[in-house]
């Protein structure tokens, strides 16, 4: 037997063997794979998804499609994905608020967090900063509870809306520290960072890809950082439990699920390509100029992750009352 003869036999016996297999299989390599992503295009969570995909889509040799289907903080994107029949070809960015918020603000939802998803890996965290309008008399945590302490009425802080992060983050610091505010909410943080620049309203717990431009050019004055520690993009900014707010860590982040009934081998191969994207340098120098912090890891600590968090949260939403129908 010659190599020619070999090599003839070895290409009909593969073409043999393609045959063979079942056409919808064949066809799962060559289709794009939809990326759900529960915000309107040009926001930060679409612009996050969009540059992840980009990485993920070379690595997995596919191409990734964003589709926007923003509403209901973020519920109706998370009904559709929850509700799927095509697994294998859908990924969804599901937050603070799909999986640790929403269960406990809405009274029924189109999805079950526990149940619906599977999870792929964490994408990124929000740093959250304490900004003030430059009319605040105050440089430090310090001076800004005295400031607010010394107020005839409660202060108002501005959030991206009821029940998001920007708000919870609000909530967490009146506990804690026992200061007089009051909840201001907006349509999303554009809104809410622009009342903030023209002086309506005083301060806010706003995330960085919101702020930090504004930040950096004196427009607001940070106070204070919302994590445990100190950020890269704003080193002088000391954190707020530096500052002696105890045990005071809050942010918005944000992961990559896939819908139940997902195969196995699907979801590793999505879970592979994600933590090469992450570790990329065009996704790591994106994620920087957003002031954003990407978060690699395993499905498995993303699981634990948002557990906790749903947990954690829960607490403080059902001991303040709030819901949202």
């Amino acid at each position: 037997m010659n190599l020619k003869t070999l090599s003839r036999r070895s290409v009909l016996a593969f073409a043999a063997a393609a045959a063979t297999l079942p056409a919808t299989l064949l066809a799962q390599d060559s289709r794009p794979i939809e990326w759900v992503v529960g915000y309107p295009a040009g926001g930060g969570s679409d612009v996050v998804a969009r540059t992840v995909a980009d990485a993920m889509g070379k690595t997995l040799g596919q191409t990734i499609v964003i589709n926007n289907k923003p509403g209901a903080a973020t519920n109706i994107a998370a009904g559709y994905v929850a509700s799927a029949k095509d697994t294998g070809h859908l990924l969804f960015t599901a937050d603070f608020a799909t999986l640790a918020a929403n269960p406990w603000l809405f009274s029924k939802l189109p999805y079950n967090a526990e149940k619906d998803f599977i999870p792929v890996g964490m994408l990124a965290r929000f740093p959250l900063l304490l900004v003030v309008h430059p009319s605040v008399p105050a440089k430090d945590f310090k001076e800004f509870a005295a400031w607010v302490k010394a107020q005839a009425n409660p202060v108002g802080f501005a959030s991206a809306g009821i029940g998001s992060p920007h708000h919870l983050a609000g909530e967490l610091l009146r506990e804690r520290t026992g200061l007089k505010l009051q909840h201001v909410a907006y349509r999303g943080a554009a809104p809410a960072v622009q009342d903030l620049l023209g002086g309506q309203v005083s301060f806010g717990l706003i995330d960085t890809a919101s702020v930090q431009q504004y930040v950096q050019s004196g427009k607001l004055r940070a106070i204070g950082v919302a994590s445990p520690a100190r950020l890269a993009t704003l080193p002088e900014i000391p954190t707020l439990i530096e500052q002696g707010v105890t045990d005071f860590t809050a942010f918005a982040w944000q992961g990559l699920v896939v819908p139940a009934g997902t195969p196995a081998d699907a979801v590793a191969k999505y879970s592979k390509a994600l933590q090469a994207a992450l570790d990329s340098a065009p996704v790591k120098a994106r994620f920087q100029a957003l002031g954003l912090e990407g978060l690699p890891g395993s499905a498995q600590q993303m699981a634990s992750f948002t557990r906790q968090e749903r947990e954690r949260w829960g607490k403080l939403v059902q001991s303040a009352g709030i819901k949202l129908d």
